[in-house]
């Protein structure tokens, strides 16, 4: 018989993509939720997952399973509240949020929309917003999205490059590119929010630039608002750049992201959600690369 534990197992490992990521998540040992997962496959008489040294992922049985799973989460929650009362009205929208998202940004995303919802907005990294999304906590999360996205629908917003931010008044502000290298000497600012945080260390590591650390910290608008008085230099995506800062292209250093919204195939009416991503694009199309 299926069991909750098999459903969560299974969302968390395919949100995840890794057996440790998932395991640390749901503070289990890899060994239990191994077991888990192989109980499952036994139970559905399918292989879920493709497994190899470097990534997990879904197989094309495990991506037909993902929507009845969430369906199953759902209706475990359900379940679970049952005879507790009618719900509140408020809020009728639960946005989930990357904490990566610039201010302004947001702003102009829940001033778009504060009209016609009553909005509660949840910060949490993307593993976080997506396993919100599947427990029916959050109706929509603005998030990166991946290249291939299974059992849940994705309307891209904005694609951006990182960059490196340094205050105007820098000695490379006027270049437009600067080869790795010339990084070696810099003080930096380390944003433990960052989504390619290991990327970014092999890549600069690779160069042969170990950088000293003025700050390490999860608040990126205080990172940002550093690096403008002077104290270090950091890398961010490029809608994260305020007035005072100059974005510099790094030789190599070629990483991008995708920010879009998700949502259960089941919330809302394709329409309705057309209707929410075209109010957004226009609130932040001179906002974002590309507006």
């Amino acid at each position: 018989m299926i069991k909750r534990n098999h459903i969560r197992h299974f969302l968390s490992l395919a949100d995840a993509g890794s057996f440790a990521q998932a395991a640390t998540r749901l503070h289990i040992t890899q060994p239990t939720l191994s077991i888990g997962i192989a109980d499952l496959e036994r139970l559905v008489g399918s292989q879920l997952f493709v497994r190899d040294r470097r990534h997990i992922r879904l197989t094309d049985a495990g991506g037909a399973f993902l929507p009845i799973a969430r369906d199953l989460e759902r209706g475990f929650r359900a379940a679970d509240s049952f005879g507790r009362g009618a719900q509140p009205e408020w809020p009728t929208l639960r946005l989930g949020v990357i904490r990566t998202v610039a201010n302004s940004v947001l702003q102009a995303i829940i001033g778009a929309l504060a009209a016609d919802f009553g909005i509660e907005v949840i910060e949490g990294t993307d593993y976080e917003l997506r396993t919100g999304l599947a427990n029916g906590r959050l109706h929509l999360a603005l998030t990166l999205l991946r290249k291939r996205e299974s059992g849940i629908v994705a309307h891209p917003l904005w694609n951006e490059p990182y960059r490196m931010l340094v205050p105007d008044r820098h000695r490379l502000a006027g270049s437009a590119c600067v080869p790795p290298e010339e990084l070696a000497s810099e003080i930096m600012i380390a944003r433990r929010s960052c989504e390619i945080l290991e990327e970014t260390s092999r890549f600069f590591t690779g160069a042969g630039v170990r950088p000293r650390f003025a700050l390490r910290s999860d608040n990126d608008e205080r990172c940002i608002a550093m690096v403008t008085a002077g104290l270090g230099i950091t890398t961010a995506p490029l809608s994260l750049a305020v007035p005072g800062i100059v974005a510099l292209d790094v030789t190599g250093y070629a990483f991008t992201r995708c920010v879009g919204l998700l949502h259960d195939p089941a919330w809302p009416a394709s329409g309705f959600a057309d209707s929410l991503v075209a109010k957004i694009s226009q609130a932040i199309a001179t906002l974002v690369p590309g507006g």
